[in-house]
């Protein structure tokens, strides 16, 4: 489903270049549970960046689909990110004056489903993540591990085939980690979803049954 070739990318910083990848080769099949582990600077989240599209490569290629993502227009990319890849965050990235409903129902509005669908939907997977109780609270009155919850449901919301976290446990605790992780088996194991997951936290990655490594913007082992 997923292919880079030789992917590379530099940061110019004034007259200064910063390489955060070096020559990444790899392929992630459709329906594989993959975790990206290394130290902080290590290029684990430049390359999710790269198969989310997200940011564009300075050398190489990304494939999604048989489809060389840097030859697809931004409007092309746009589709790409809205119709086949969910994205949980760190930081969880919801929108603090609309509720849990309202915020796993917004990616549906850009997507052209109609308001009665787009709230039947929202809270059909505000239940599947076990936040029926909680679907008319604001982040604010959530827990982080709730957040976290409400952001799975968020990525769920265009039923994408592929669902990618960059530390998605990051600021949570471990037993809460634990959980969101379990959240994330299911839907690869009774879904079929592709997960891809980076994390400093070799006990999280465990959950994954692919580790990759890296380390100075290069794969080091799996």
């Amino acid at each position: 489903m997923i292919r880079t070739e030789h992917l590379s990318k530099v940061y110019r910083m004034g007259e200064i270049e910063v390489p955060a990848l070096r020559d990444v080769s790899l392929e992630i099949e459709e329906g594989e549970f993959l975790a990206i582990v290394g130290p902080s600077g290590s290029g684990k989240s430049t390359l999710l960046n790269m198969l989310g599209c997200l940011d564009k490569p300075t050398s190489g290629a990304v494939f999604i689909g048989g489809v060389n993502t840097a030859l697809l227009s931004e409007n092309e990319l746009a589709e790409i990110r809205r119709e086949k890849i969910g994205f949980i965050f760190q930081q969880f990235n919801l929108i603090h004056s609309l509720t849990a409903l309202e915020n796993v129902a917004l990616p549906m509005f850009f997507a052209g489903v109609k308001s009665d669908a787009r709230i039947k939907r929202a809270a059909e997977l505000l239940a599947k993540v076990g936040l029926r109780e909680r679907m008319h609270h604001k982040p604010s009155e959530l827990s982080g591990g709730q957040q976290q919850r409400v952001a799975i449901a968020r990525a769920l919301s265009n039923n994408p085939a592929v669902i990618i976290g960059d530390e998605p446990t990051g600021n949570v605790d471990s037993e809460t980690g634990d959980a969101i992780m379990g959240i994330l088996e299911g839907l690869n194991r009774n879904e079929g979803r592709t997960i891809i997951v980076v994390t400093h936290d070799t006990e999280i990655a465990a959950h994954a049954p692919r580790v990759i490594r890296m380390k100075d913007g290069r794969l080091l082992e799996e």
